[in-house]
């Protein structure tokens, strides 16, 4: 890729594991990756959990706010991540997926949701490491 590569990460709700993984990309990533988050059922807020979780490890999500799946936004996408909404989420052709088959943090205690997030770093690293490679 020779552009600043787009990744969009997709979930039912937008209101966990998609800002979990949004926020560790930006994180991680800095300005180098264009990074989106959406859903197919946006909630109404994020899930202060998930808040509270990423916070304990130095990110700030409590600015973002669920998005709904919009077609623009998911065909611009370099890489498209879905995390559980299933045949709700849409294909494009030439994009690239990912399904990341990860709990959902809805109603989960804290202790479960850092395992989640902990999880969600891994699998973001390991995507940039992949763009950045790409890139190179």
């Amino acid at each position: 890729m020779t552009h600043r590569p787009r990744v969009l990460f997709l979930c039912v709700q937008n209101a966990g594991r998609s800002q979990m993984a949004a926020g560790w990309l930006r994180h991680l990533a800095g300005d180098t990756v264009e990074v989106r988050s959406a859903g197919t059922e946006p909630a109404d807020r994020i899930n202060p959990v998930a808040v509270d979780a990423m916070r304990e490890v130095g990110i700030d999500i409590t600015g973002a706010a669920p998005a709904v799946l919009d077609h623009d936004t998911a065909g611009a996408s370099d890489v498209i991540v879905s995390m559980g909404c299933g045949d709700a989420c849409p294909v494009f052709p030439g994009k690239r997926y990912e399904d990341w088959k990860l709990a959902d943090p809805a109603g989960q205690p804290i202790e479960v949701v850092r395992e989640i997030r902990d999880d969600i770093r891994g699998r973001v690293a390991a995507l940039l490491d992949e763009l950045t490679a790409a890139r190179g």
